[in-house]
């Protein structure tokens, strides 16, 4: 609010809610939507702050009325509670055993199929899913219809699982698989250029010396990218400035908050 305000914007910069994919990351998402409509099993890894979170927002918003997309984040759990969890995101009564779950799911997808839709099922932080319940999440999916997708996304140590020759058979299934990797200094400033764009603010906002900075202080991790962002706007904000410079920024990185693991809050 204090940042729209004082730029006189109407979208909060650097948000979730306008997604705008860069040439790397449209690519994955192209994929995995041709991979909808062909009884996919997908893979996306990466280190925290590769952008995966930001390709699952944007299948979520990017969502037309032929598909349903349904997004499970709790993965610490037995076989029969990530099944009742997935039951819940799909709106289905799950009293009852992993059996009767599964087909009550079955029953569900099914009908969704004869009417015409396609299924997105994504699981995030599955790099925590016990193996034993991947593989019974895997043998479930097969009887899922073919106009689906089950994408996971977790950290690289998921892919070096599925690697181990006790598991070709989860391995043999899968149709696409990526490793995000941390974005280069050309990416980063398109990153913040689009960003720019998309809530109407010119690409002087932020001083080539800035996004330098930015740069190398983030590493290409997206989401210190993100927090470094916004943590410099709202000091230019304190400092009544409309541009964001290397004093600017400098001024950020001895402070702590924008190496958190997770994104800052929109101020």
């Amino acid at each position: 609010m204090i940042i729209r305000a004082y730029f006189g914007i109407d979208q909060n910069p650097f948000s979730f809610n306008n997604i705008k994919l860069l040439e790397h990351q449209q690519e994955v998402y192209d994929i995995l939507d041709v991979h909808s409509n062909m009884g996919g099993f997908c893979m996306v890894s990466g280190d925290a702050g590769t952008g995966k979170s930001v390709i699952k927002e944007s299948i979520i918003q990017n969502k037309d009325k032929s598909k349903v997309v349904i997004s499970v984040g709790r993965t610490l759990h037995t076989y029969t509670n990530t099944v009742k969890i997935i039951c819940d995101a799909f709106k289905i009564d799950q009293k009852g055993d992993s059996f009767k779950c599964e087909n009550k799911l079955l029953e569900q997808v099914n009908a969704l199929n004869q009417s015409g839709k396609s299924i997105i099922t994504m699981i995030d932080d599955a790099h925590l899913l016990e193996m034993s319940s991947l593989n019974k999440l895997r043998l479930l999916f097969e009887e899922f219809p073919k106009n689906h997708n089950l994408i996971l996304f977790g950290l690289p140590v998921m892919i070096n699982k599925i690697m181990l020759q006790e598991y070709i058979e989860i391995r043999s299934r899968v149709t696409y698989s990526v490793v995000m990797s941390k974005l280069n200094p050309e990416q980063i400033k398109e990153l913040i250029l689009k960003q720019l764009d998309s809530v109407g603010l010119g690409h002087n906002t932020f001083t080539d010396g800035a996004i330098e900075i930015i740069s190398r202080a983030s590493e290409g991790n997206l989401r210190y990218i993100r927090n470094l962002c916004l943590s410099s706007l709202l000091e230019a904000v304190r400092e009544q400035k409309k541009q964001v410079n290397h004093h600017i920024v400098n001024k950020v990185l001895i402070q702590p908050h924008w190496r958190n693991d997770y994104d800052m809050e929109q101020i």
